[in-house]
């Protein structure tokens, strides 16, 4: 049931104004009578939003870290909210941030308490966060590995036996499944080229009941990044096939480490095509009974399909990174426009099959709508324009991926259309109070901002350290610094980086680490707040991290995180005058401020940062420390 708003409308006041009171009164007189300090960079921050919310501007909210950011944004959203009618959206980076925003005890869950405000509180997970029926059963006729018995005796019963639906609820979010891998969990997780639509397990599906609960909230909707862009992205689409968007309307929106937002828009607008797919899709269609020319024509395209991979991988720009740049030669282009002809020629065979219905229906609809973005995915590839391709392996599959250039214009068009306002808050969104790389990079002009910083005093509670280092003893000292039997946190800048560090330790090391992929991540972050373990190694967790007090006392970063020589950041630089100063150093900049964030958390927190640096990353120091909270020392 939608609860009022927290605070009286008087007929001589608007809403805004008696906003502006009500957090004048919960942040100067109610929080600190129930012991919360008073912060004047909070106070700041929560007008500010307010002013936003008024003049549905973009706001650039940066504070640092200890401010009460959330608590800022929370109040002033959750009036609103219900002033409007309509949920505030929350967007998170990712699905870790979100399990820490809505924990037992967190921001969310305490304000609750504090001033009864009964929230409706809903989580609108990424869809790969769930589990798919279909792709499960796949699983099992493939293998007999003994995590998916795990998965399958934890189903619910109404999923195996018949039910009314009276008796479903929520089950099947990766975080159900905490010792499952990221590759276990990836053979079994929704895929894009499952039709949801035709499966007829959808009114059993965990992902289809968590949508038909979140889009009832009524205060705020909490998802990532990637589903928020996801939403944007299909919304049309999907209303104009009769379907409803991802997302319900919000009053609001909240994008909490909004400097990621650009990565999300990018990942979200990319179209894929998979080496191995089109064989999985095929197989399930090529049935008895299907005419010999159907046959004929699918055969031929998985030889084409395998034979346009086999010569992709003869035009890569070898490299060390995941991205592998293409070189678009005359023979794959011509290769990739004969597949696109041929598949086209096939999809009008398909037409005759489905009349004959001898293929089944979930199927074929499958096939065919996975062909059809498949000859879009083509066309775009083998056309001239300004998309950007690269080949990286997706869930152990070699898959070709073509992201249009155009994200800016995109965002201009669906978010940033001054519909609703639109919050960014984090403790790096600038460079020294420099807003420009976020707005150029999302293609925002029209803004307001500010920056507040820390309350702490990081002279007394912080301590950083350099370590000059050639590039191969790097791994060494890492594990050195282990020794201090501190909880740890080691910062890679890849994944690959991380998976070298992970094969150069010693067999009878001795000491307890966790690496993340190994197992689900907001369970292995809570083990690590917990202290089951003293090293958790991440090439994920730069941001948004929240581990007080002495969960954790020291940041190890094993290089200075510059952005990647690969296709979409090498684009990127094309279109610079300065790719240094513009694209190259802010992102290494934003990502060392936030991977020092994590350490200090609370006025009770101390510890080390530890920057592992070889002779390249010194001689840029004048670079980088300046961005440091305290003055590094050497070792």
């Amino acid at each position: 049931m939608r609860q009022p708003i927290p605070f009286p409308l008087m007929k001589d006041k608007t809403f805004f104004e008696s906003l502006n009171e009500w957090i004048g009164d919960i942040f100067y007189d109610v929080l600190p009578e129930k012991g919360y300090d008073e912060r004047d960079e909070q106070i700041f921050m929560a007008f500010q939003i307010e002013q936003a919310l008024k003049e549905k501007a973009v706001l650039f909210a940066e504070a640092g870290v200890g401010t009460g950011k959330t608590l800022a944004y929370l109040l002033p959203a959750i009036a609103y909210a219900r002033y409007k009618g309509r949920p505030a959206l929350i967007s998170c980076a990712d699905e870790t941030l979100i399990e820490q925003l809505v924990k037992k005890g967190g921001d969310i869950d305490r304000l609750n308490d504090l001033f009864d405000l009964k929230l409706d509180v809903r989580l609108a997970k990424s869809r790969d966060q769930y589990l798919c029926l279909q792709r499960l059963e796949g699983a099992q006729k493939r293998s007999d590995a003994e995590f998916l018995d795990d998965i399958q005796d934890s189903l619910p019963e109404f999923v195996n036996k018949t039910y009314s639906m009276q008796n479903t609820f929520p089950y099947g979010e990766r975080s159900s499944f905490p010792d499952v891998t990221d590759d276990e969990w990836q053979q079994v997780n929704y895929h894009p080229i499952q039709n949801c639509a035709a499966c007829d397990l959808r009114n059993k599906c965990g992902q289809t009941i968590h949508r038909n609960h979140y889009r009832e909230a009524t205060d705020l909707v909490i998802c990532s990044h990637d589903f928020l862009m996801e939403h944007i992205w299909t919304k049309e689409t999907r209303v104009r096939e009769g379907q409803t968007p991802l997302l319900p309307e919000s009053s609001l929106i909240v994008l909490d480490e909004g400097h990621l937002l650009e990565f999300a828009a990018q990942r979200a607008l990319t179209y894929e095509v998979q080496e191995r797919t089109l064989l999985e899709v095929t197989e399930s269609i090529m049935v008895d009974g299907v005419r010999e020319k159907t046959l004929n024509m699918i055969e031929k395209s998985i030889d084409l399909h395998n034979e346009f991979f086999r010569t992709l991988r003869a035009c890569l720009i070898q490299s060390g990174e995941d991205r592998k740049g293409i070189q678009k030669k005359p023979e794959l282009i011509a290769l990739g426009k004969e597949l696109v002809r041929h598949i086209d020629l096939m999809m009008e065979e398909f037409v005759f099959e489905g009349e004959l219905y001898t293929i089944p229906e979930y199927e074929l609809k499958m096939a065919e709508e996975y062909f059809e973005l498949y000859i879009f995915s083509m066309r775009l590839f083998v056309e001239e324009g300004d998309a950007i391709n690269w080949l990286e392996v997706k869930d152990e599959v070699e898959t070709l991926v073509i992201m249009p250039r155009l994200v800016t214009d995109i965002l201009d068009e669906k978010l940033f259309d001054g519909k609703v306002p639109i919050i960014f808050s984090s403790a790096t969104l600038s460079i020294q109070k420099d807003f420009s790389y976020l707005s150029d990079s999302l293609g925002i002009f029209n803004y307001q901002s500010f920056s507040v910083p820390s309350p702490f005093d990081y002279e007394d509670v912080m301590k950083v350290v350099k370590h000059p280092l050639h590039q191969h003893d790097k791994h060494q000292r890492v594990f050195e610094l282990f020794g201090s039997k501190e909880q740890t946190l080691v910062l890679f800048k890849s994944k690959e980086d991380m998976d070298k560090f992970k094969q150069t330790l010693p067999q009878e090391h001795g000491v307890k680490i966790e690496f993340e992929g190994d197992r689900e991540l907001s369970t292995v972050v809570r083990e690590f707040q917990e202290g089951q373990f003293q090293v958790l190694c991440s090439y994920h967790l730069w941001e948004g991290l929240d581990l007080p007090g002495e969960a954790l006392t020291k940041v190890i970063i094993v290089d200075l995180p510059f952005p990647p020589k690969d296709p979409v950041f090498d684009a990127k630089r094309k279109f610079s005058e300065n790719p240094l100063e513009e694209i190259d150093l802010p992102f290494m900049q934003l990502r060392v401020q936030q991977g020092i964030g994590r350490l200090i958390r609370t006025s009770n927190d101390h510890g080390e940062i530890h920057l592992l640096l070889n002779e390249d990353e010194l001689a840029i120091e004048h670079l980088w420390e300046a961005i440091l909270p305290v003055h590094a020392e050497n070792v």
